[in-house]
């Protein structure tokens, strides 16, 4: 049996394949890109690239040493020489601050917004939109702390899903304070969870030691049972003055902007460096687990990874999960363009010519041509299979008069076009 790929993979197909399913079609994945591209880049924010392996402390700093994704689904990148301090990354978010940092961004002017797209990496159980490698939309901003910023951050997500058509979307937000309101937080956790701790799991035992409001994201049924026989009170209920007033204003702004959202206290951020906002997308279309993506206020990451404080929020959503909610909508994915124009020749003398005058008007648009001569009916049915937009066939005679004979695929109307004008008549087409 011929080798496969490997498992929690996808190969993204050209359109027509013979097993081309929706969430592998090539096209689909670029359609969402280049959406982001758009809503974002319009927005001033400015594409950045960053390696795909990272240093292992810079994820286990930047995701946080006790989460799964450190502690069990890390892709370990080794060579030969080297002592396997490399990971395939998870996440775009610190590698993007790192590169601020290491690069000297700061420079640039605040707030600096950058957005990424690309694969992500974690060794997780492979389910329905979750795979082994995935792929993410990425934005970040980096140097102020206003809560215009996180208003902003939160519309321009919602704005990319909206740009690609889907409706049945909403965000549900919250808020985690500030390092004091955490503080007292977590004291209220240990001192409500610590006469139940034998009835925690072994990775909540451990955080509430280490970092108690992580038992809340906790994927174990029995540690959700005890979360509602205790009725454990909300982050919100710790806010201070100061958390509560930023709050309050990032409503203020999505309700002035149209954006639906929900209140919802069950948000948290478990790592120290997380501030104030956060927030999830969601779409009931992708199944029990219904987020899109999330993001959130991080202005203690920037000196977790060993530079100065440098304020930030970013969100990211997985396009594989995003085109899960589009297909659950019925909506069709855009198919790849043909060229506007296929050209063969209907001798052999004149394919060389043929494809000379293709070269000439690839400067201008995408042309494609016939590597062997073909009869004027094949012609056009082969350009038909490619989705040309115009055909045209060269002979002998056309080449003594130095033009072509085109034809409008979808009109069936024709026209003739001298050899010197191409170039100007495919801009114009």
């Amino acid at each position: 049996m011929a080798l496969q790929r490997p498992k929690g993979t996808q190969d993204h197909l050209p359109d027509g394949s013979p097993k081309l399913t929706r969430d592998v079609q090539a096209s689909a994945f670029t359609h969402v890109q280049d959406t982001a591209r758009r809503v974002l880049e319009r927005a001033g924010a400015q594409f950045i690239d960053t390696p795909l392996f990272e240093e292992a402390e810079l994820v286990r700093r930047g995701v946080g040493g006790s989460t799964d994704i450190v502690r069990k689904e890390m892709f370990t990148v080794y060579y030969f020489g080297d002592h396997g301090g490399y990971v395939l990354r998870p996440e775009g978010t610190a590698s993007i601050v790192r590169a601020y940092l290491q690069n000297g961004l700061k420079q640039l002017p605040a707030p600096l917004k950058l957005w990424t797209h690309g694969p992500m990496f974690r060794a997780e159980n492979v389910q329905k939109g979750r795979l082994r490698q995935f792929h993410q939309v990425d934005y970040e901003v980096l140097g102020s702390t206003d809560p215009l910023v996180d208003a902003e951050a939160i519309w321009l997500m919602w704005e990319v899903v909206r740009e690609l058509g889907l409706t049945g979307v909403r965000v549900k937000l919250g808020s985690i304070g500030d390092p004091t309101d955490r503080e007292a937080y977590n004291a209220y956790l240990r001192d409500l969870f610590k006469p139940h701790e034998g009835r925690l799991s072994g990775d909540s035992q451990d955080r509430l030691i280490r970092n108690p409001m992580r038992i809340l994201d906790s994927k174990s049924e029995g540690d959700q049972a005890l979360i509602r026989e205790l009725g454990v009170r909300p982050m919100l209920d710790f806010l201070g003055e100061e958390a509560r007033a930023h709050f309050e204003m990032v409503q203020g702004y999505l309700r002035d902007w149209g954006v639906p959202f929900d209140i919802d206290p069950s948000i948290v951020r478990g790592l120290d460096y997380y501030r104030r906002t956060a927030w999830e997308l969601h779409h009931e279309g992708v199944g029990a687990k219904s987020a899109l993506g999330g993001g959130g206020r991080y202005d203690g990451l920037a000196a977790q990874l060993g530079g100065p404080e440098v304020p930030g929020i970013g969100w990211a959503f997985g396009i594989e999960r995003l085109l899960l909610a589009l297909e659950a909508e019925g909506m069709a994915f855009p198919g790849a363009e043909g060229p506007l124009l296929f050209l063969a020749a209907m001798d052999e003398e004149n394919v060389g010519l043929a494809a000379r005058v293709a070269l000439q008007g690839r400067r201008v648009a995408r042309v494609e041509f016939a590597y062997r001569a073909l009869k004027p009916g094949n012609a056009f049915r082969e350009a038909d299979r490619r989705h040309a937009r115009y055909a045209a066939v060269i002979g002998s005679d056309e080449a003594a008069r130095g033009v072509l004979n085109i034809k409008n695929l979808n009109s069936g109307e024709g026209r003739e076009v001298p050899l010197a004008e191409l170039n100007a008549f495919l801009e114009q087409a």
